[in-house]
Order: C-alpha cells, then sequence, then structure tokens
C-alpha cells in the first residue's frame, strides 16, 4: 500500500479566504445554537402544547447521550489517520461530508402537532449532526497553523460569523413576519429553520474547500507505517478504555482545568438566559414574538461589535483582561434587567404598544409621545448584555486553539480532536443540567404554557413572574462568579504562549531542563507539571518524537 499523500505537504499559511471559510462553519455551530437557544424552548411552550418541564427535557436530553458521541467522535477522527478511508478523504472532513446532505432536516424539529417523543427524536438526530460537524471541524483551525496571531485571527472569523448567524436568527421571525404575515405564527419558526437547514450544508461544503488538515510529520509516519493493514480487533476493543483514558488525561491540564471554568462560566450564564428572557420579555415586558425577535436583535449586533474589539485585546493583553470587562457589561445588563422588574417604570407598556410593529421607532424623538425612559428600558440593558455575551463568547474558543500546544509539552502529541470532544462533552452536559433545571424553576414557579390556545399570551401569576426574574439575573451571575474565579490565575497570552512552543521545539530535539528559570516557570504554570516530568515522563504517553522513523529505502519498501 502507498504511503498517505501528505507526509510530506509543502508548508502553507493561512490567508483570509482560509480564515473565512474556516470561521463559516460556525454558521452551523452558533447559527444553530442561536435559533435553539433563543427560541425552541418559547416555541415548545407557546406553540406546541409543552410544559416548561418537558420542553426542557427535549433540549437537556440528548445532551446526555452526547456524553459519549462527543469523546468518541473526537478521538476515532483523531484515530482514522490509522484507516484507508481516513488517509484518503481526511480523519476530520470524512465527518464534515457524512452531515452536509442531512442538515436540512433541522426544519422536522419546528412542526407543530407532534408528541413529546416525535419533538426528542428529531432534537437527538439533529443533534448528532451537529456534533458530528462541529468537533472534527473545531480541531481545524489549530492543525492549519501555530501562530498565536493567526489562530488568534481563525478564533476572531469564527466569532464574528458566529454573530452574524445569530443576527440572522433572531432577526428572521420579524422579517418573515412582515413577508408573509402571521404574527406569532408557528409557520413562521418552520420558515426560518428550512432557510438554516439550506444554509448549514451551505457552509458545510465551504469548509470542506477551504481547509486542510493538519500534516503527517516525519515521526507520525512510523505510526502510520505500524497500521496500513488497519486497525486490529485487538486494537479496536480497546478503544473504548483508551478514548476515555485520554478524556480524562486532558483534565491534568492546569490551562485546561482554567479553561474549563471560563468556558462554562460563560456558556451557561447565557444558556439560563437565553432559556428565561423570551419568557421574561412576554411576562414582564408585555411584548409578543416581534418584540423578542427584535431585542434580539439588538443584542446580537452589539455582540458582533464586541467581538470585533476583543480580538484586538485577545491579540494584545491576552484573553484574562477581555474576560472580566465581559462579565463586567453583562453583569450590569442583569441588574438593570432585575431594576426594571423592582421599578417597573409607569406606563412602560402603554408606550410599548403604541410602537406598533417595530421597537427601533422608541429612538425617533419626532415619534409622538417619545420617551427618553421607555428607549433607555428597551435598549440600553440589551445593548451591555451583547457586548457583554460576544467578548464572553469569543474568549473560550480563542484559548481552545493553544490548548492542543500545552498538551503537546505534556504528552509530546497532538490531540486536537480530544480536546474539541472533551470541551463539547462538558459544554453539553453542563446545558443539559442548565436547561433542564430551568425548566423546572420555571414550572415550579407556576409559569403556565398556553396549551388551549395556542400563540396567545396569558396572564401568569405573580409568583411566576418573580422566579422567571430571578432565574433570568441570578443563574447568570452564579455562572459568570465561578469564570471570573479561575480568570484571576489564567496566564495565557501572546508571550507566554511564544515561550511554551519554544520550550516543545527543544522537547521534541531531546532536551530535558529549559532554557532558564523564567521559560521553567511559564511552562510549569500553563501545564501543571514539573518541567522534569514533560515529553510523556510523567503522563505516561509515548511521545510520536520517541518512535522510529520509517526506513522508505527501496529496499525496506512495502509490496
Amino acid at each position: 500500500m502507498k504511503p498517505p499523500r501528505n507526509l510530506h505537504p509543502a508548508a502553507k499559511e493561512p490567508t483570509w479566504i482560509n480564515y473565512w471559510g474556516w470561521g463559516s462553519g460556525d454558521m452551523l455551530g452558533a447559527g444553530a445554537q442561536a435559533v435553539i437557544t433563543g427560541w425552541l424552548f418559547y416555541f415548545f411552550t407557546t406553540f406546541c402544547g409543552l410544559s416548561a418541564v418537558e420542553a426542557g427535557l427535549i433540549l437537556g436530553l440528548p445532551r446526555l447521550l452526547e456524553a459519549i458521541t462527543c469523546p468518541l467522535i473526537g478521538y476515532v477522527s483523531d484515530n482514522l489517520r490509522h484507516t484507508w478511508i481516513g488517509r484518503k478523504i481526511g480523519r476530520r472532513k470524512l465527518f464534515l461530508l457524512i452531515t452536509m446532505p442531512l442538515l436540512p432536516s433541522f426544519a422536522l424539529i419546528f412542526r407543530t402537532g407532534h408528541s413529546f417523543s416525535y419533538y426528542l427524536l428529531a432534537f437527538v438526530f439533529f443533534e448528532l449532526l451537529y456534533t458530528m460537524f462541529l468537533i472534527p471541524w473545531e480541531t481545524l483551525a489549530a492543525e492549519m497553523t501555530k501562530d498565536y496571531k493567526a489562530k488568534a485571527r481563525f478564533a476572531g472569523a469564527r466569532m464574528i460569523v458566529a454573530q452574524s448567524s445569530a443576527i440572522l436568527a433572531s432577526y428572521l421571525p420579524t422579517l418573515l413576519i412582515s413577508r408573509f404575515g402571521g404574527k406569532d405564527s408557528p409557520d413562521t419558526f418552520f420558515w426560518m429553520a428550512a432557510i438554516f437547514g439550506v444554509i448549514f450544508s451551505v457552509v458545510v461544503l465551504i469548509v470542506v474547500l477551504t481547509t486542510w488538515e493538519r500534516p503527517y510529520g516525519t515521526r507520525e509516519q512510523a505510526v502510520l507505517s505500524q497500521t496500513y493493514g488497519g486497525v486490529t480487533l485487538k486494537a479496536a476493543l480497546a478503544l473504548p478504555a483508551k478514548m476515555f483514558g485520554d478524556l480524562f488525561s486532558t483534565l491534568k491540564i492546569r490551562a485546561f482545568r482554567q479553561h474549563l471554568a471560563l468556558y462554562l462560566g460563560g456558556y451557561l450564564s447565557q444558556d439560563i438566559f437565553n432559556t428565561a428572557f423570551p419568557i421574561f420579555v412576554a411576562t414582564v415586558l408585555m411584548g409578543a414574538t416581534l418584540v423578542i425577535s427584535q431585542l434580539m436583535t439588538v443584542m446580537y449586533v452589539a455582540q458582533l461589535v464586541s467581538v470585533m474589539v476583543a480580538i484586538q485585546i485577545v491579540i494584545r493583553t491576552g484573553p484574562v483582561l477581555a474576560y472580566r470587562i465581559a462579565i463586567s457589561l453583562f453583569g450590569a445588563a442583569l441588574l438593570l434587567y432585575l431594576g426594571f422588574y423592582l421599578l417597573r417604570p409607569d406606563g412602560f407598556d402603554a408606550a410599548l404598544r403604541a410602537l406598533g410593529d417595530s421597537i427601533f421607532m422608541a429612538l425617533n424623538p419626532t415619534q409622538s409621545g417619545f420617551s427618553m425612559g421607555l428607549a433607555f428600558w428597551l435598549f440600553a440593558p440589551i445593548v451591555l448584555a451583547g457586548l457583554g455575551r460576544g467578548t464572553l463568547n469569543f474568549v473560550p474558543w480563542s484559548v481552545y486553539n493553544y490548548l492542543p500546544d500545552i498538551d503537546e509539552a505534556v504528552t509530546g502529541q497532538r490531540r486536537e480532536g480530544i480536546f474539541a470532544g472533551v470541551m463539547t462533552l462538558v459544554r453539553k452536559l453542563a446545558q443539559s443540567a442548565a436547561i433542564i433545571a430551568s425548566g423546572w424553576v420555571i414550572d415550579l414557579g407556576g409559569y403556565v404554557s398556553p396549551k388551549t390556545r395556542p400563540g396567545e399570551l396569558i396572564t401568569q401569576t405573580p409568583e411566576a413572574i418573580q422566579t422567571i426574574a430571578g432565574l433570568m439575573v441570578g443563574g447568570p451571575l452564579l455562572c459568570m462568579g465561578l469564570g471570573l474565579i479561575a480568570a484571576w490565575s489564567f496566564r495565557l497570552n501572546a508571550r507566554t504562549h511564544a515561550v511554551l512552543v519554544h520550550e516543545v521545539e527543544r522537547l521534541r530535539a531531546g532536551a530535558t531542563e529549559a532554557e532558564n528559570d523564567g521559560n521553567r516557570r511559564i511552562v510549569e504554570d500553563l501545564t501543571g507539571w514539573p518541567y522534569d516530568r514533560l515529553w510523556g515522563r510523567g503522563s505516561g504517553a509515548t511521545p510520536d518524537s520517541a518512535l522510529p522513523v520509517p526506513d522508505r529505502s527501496p529496499s525496506n519498501a512495502r509490496p
């Protein structure tokens, strides 16, 4: 059998086509989540006759299944290099090609008149497709470059696309209502999902055409030379144990543990907010689907602006400062919403209804009955929330691109897929718990789903409204506190990353001591390991550099 074609490729440097081509994948990655977290709970409880508990279970239970699928896909994609199809098509791109024709099935979730079981199975199927795309795709940016600034640009392109897709997800209902009518109609959401399903397939094709996988290094040829015949039955049976061993080994990396705290603090706060916010608008602000759509659009536009600023902050100073600023902004927005709930400004409800189909008329000073108070309460909190949330979204995924470099110092191996799998696994499990718990809290508070009058908002009890407001404000603040604690001791930035990469090259060349004490302290702080136990000496991993280089001379060539 011939060796893989990409054993000795020419060096590539990513260009703007590659940044944006790879980043376009987050039209699926973030776009789907924007629709799901922003609208699906509301859709189920308002149009499908499901209770808050049932809606929470549908959104949460599939994440438990992903406790298996996430690390499995990450592990398999890392090890597909040992198979013929992985070497021929690509260990990452094989998954992308499988998902591409199936993604329009997203629209099946947004059909009314079905049972709890139907919605659960439809959502499980789409989540499986989503995971099969997301984990291999996330590894590609880390594989395409080792440069700190280039990785930040990849993360920036991704987040700009992500926020743009979120803007589309939030404003598309308004566009569909204005074009086809049917205010507060479930058909609006079906057509939105159908449009997104087609877009998802297109962006997967763009990713396939504009990215490449990390070429096999000289030492990795040794691994390939041992597996030209495929994976043996004994090795296949050992995969589950090895997979979960690799899975938990990532938690031995200090920077990764800190990163998970940053990641969960930022994202769980948004999960809880996204679940409660549409109901908060409907019950506290007294707005319907159009108001929810337009407020979410404002928030996502602010998130897009925030990401553009955060890219520069992370490149110049590192992720910690950006993360702290983001928490401050999002926290201020939550406190403003709490203030609105407690104060209940006089005349707000009537002034909001007078705006008609567009809340943006509140910004027009010539509008009859113009009120600075109305404009402030409509836009100040949601803009602050967007500015904070955009950076909270960007920082963890900008950091992720550097984690395989830190892991390589400890293990001597490149395990991008495992890290993507673990991140997605932890995210999904935590998100599952957050959404299910949010659904239970809302239900226990006395919220009544309008089962008998789909699409109509009914009057909720004061206790139910109090519960919704408390959940929307208190839950995110608690989660962000966790992330803020971790941020104080997180020291990854451009300078420390450059030192780490330099020391990894020295370790690969056989060094057993750091170049100087300063470098040693930096590497030990990021990895959490003593320097003399790096490069597989403490982790038990076999570095690629320890493998023999296969002899490719004609006398030793394979038949």
